[in-house]
């Protein structure tokens, strides 16, 4: 998500940085989310000033995943605040090592915390490290979620993913088989094939260029079947679904969808339609910037952040 970022809008000093995430020497998190700007990410309150050749950056973000084994992250914060929200936002790169950065793990229902916290205070920032022009933070941003949403929304292989595991417990429990459940597992099989022949396609548009708003379409289906999927898989299994390893709090270096138990897959698939914008929030992009449904009365989005109730 941040290499494309940094491979349409980064400087030729920037974009240094992409070997070393594509050899994966630099881990990168996603500075975004904030406790009062999630669904509203245009409100983020994070500020950074500019002191000579430095930005002095200070605020919380939300909800990162992995920032406790990151080396970078992509920040977008606050650089004006006289202007309305979509125009005063700048993006960053920040050096998750740099002085006055905490994180914080964030305990989740399946004991794991690959989630964080993360406190910024007065956090030097090089205004080289900035990408794009000041003030261009939210269109930058939105290239970083179209691709986070065709990476989460991708589509694995034939049988692959959750449906793969599910398939799986299907034909080795012939006990286990009834009807009601195989029309479910049928309709289900279906719903993800058409979502990875979306994939497919969202895949060959940014393969083209940058992908839009369309990619929302395939991380709303994946959320979805997930959970539909990992819900089925449970009930599938009987007494032994409901079993899971441990709740102990963990900080894992990366995580699997379908590894673990059942349960712990059943309970990581209810984050799939928060992560990455809301499934709500996305209904609202495929509404307006697909369908060209009419946009929703917005009356704070001409006035300067500043004089916004908060």
């Amino acid at each position: 998500m941040a290499a494309p970022t940094i491979a349409a809008y980064g400087s030729a000093e920037q974009k240094t940085w992409l070997k070393r995430i594509y050899t994966l020497e630099t881990i990168v998190c996603q500075l975004f989310s904030e406790p009062g700007a999630g669904s509203d990410l245009a409100a983020v309150a994070t500020k950074a000033v500019l002191d000579g050749d430095t930005y002095r950056v200070t605020g919380q973000k939300v909800w990162t995943s992995g920032a406790h084994n990151a080396d970078l992250a992509i920040l977008i914060a606050r650089t004006d605040p006289s202007v309305p929200k979509h125009r005063g936002m700048s993006y960053f790169l920040l050096d998750m090592h740099a002085p006055g950065v905490e994180t914080r793990g964030l305990r989740q229902i399946t004991g794991e915390a690959e989630f964080n916290e993360v406190f910024l205070t007065d956090v030097p920032v090089p205004a080289s490290m900035r990408l794009g022009a000041p003030g261009e933070g939210w269109k930058i941003a939105n290239t970083t979620l179209n691709n986070e949403r065709v990476a989460i929304g991708g589509g694995a292989p034939r049988e692959g993913g959750m449906l793969g595991v599910v398939t799986e417990a299907w034909r080795k429990q012939p006990e286990v088989r009834d009807t009601l459940l195989h029309d479910e597992l049928m309709r289900l099989w279906v719903e993800s094939e058409a979502a990875r022949m979306l994939g497919e396609r969202t895949a060959q548009q940014v393969a083209a260029g940058q992908p839009g708003p369309e990619g929302s379409g395939a991380k709303l289906s994946f959320a979805r079947n997930a959970q539909q999927l990992s819900a089925l898989d449970v009930r599938m299994r009987g007494i032994d679904g409901l079993r899971h390893d441990s709740y102990e709090m963990r900080r894992p270096a990366h995580y699997s969808m379908t590894g673990r138990t059942p349960v712990y897959r059943y309970l990581r698939a209810k984050g799939n339609s928060i992560e990455g914008g809301t499934s709500e929030i996305i209904r609202n992009i495929i509404a307006e910037r697909v369908l060209g449904l009419p946009g929703e009365h917005r009356t704070d989005k001409d006035l300067p952040f500043k004089d916004l109730p908060r």
